[in-house]
């Protein structure tokens, strides 16, 4: 089972979040159990926006955690143009950025699921991706 980890379940352990942190740790551990968890290109980089004076220690970081880096595929980007489509077709404003779509698309493209505290977005804009949720 490859799990794709959203930023913000990384965000909540890496910070460390007071709220998040403890049960999206806890459904990190079980994502692992069962399986591989990868990050794609864009996680990558929002998460190094905390370690932009060093982003070694990121590298060093996500190694440590064993978060595998999974650079998104054409079908990827092309599932998350879809997505992104339909969401702005159907009335979606500004609050969502390219950035979800292409977490949501790498997900369905390249995992078999999605572990992310945001799943009623990814459930609505990705009807076949598996969305688990601290």
């Amino acid at each position: 089972m490859i799990t794709a980890v959203d930023t913000n379940i990384l965000i909540d352990i890496l910070e460390p979040d007071p709220v998040h942190g403890l049960r999206s740790k806890e459904a990190l551990k079980k994502c692992f159990r069962e399986g591989a968890v990868v990050a794609c290109d864009v996680v990558w980089a929002e998460v190094a926006t905390a370690y932009g004076h060093n982003p070694d220690d990121l590298v060093e970081a996500l190694r440590t955690m064993r978060i595998e880096f999974s650079a998104m595929s054409m079908e990827a980007a092309l599932e998350a143009a879809q997505s992104w489509h339909a969401f702005r077709k159907h009335g979606g404003g500004r609050d969502r950025i390219a950035a979800d779509f292409l977490i949501g698309g790498h997900a369905t493209a390249q995992a078999q699921r999605l572990l992310t505290r945001d799943l009623g977005f990814y459930r609505k804009y990705f009807k076949g991706l598996a969305v688990v949720s601290p």
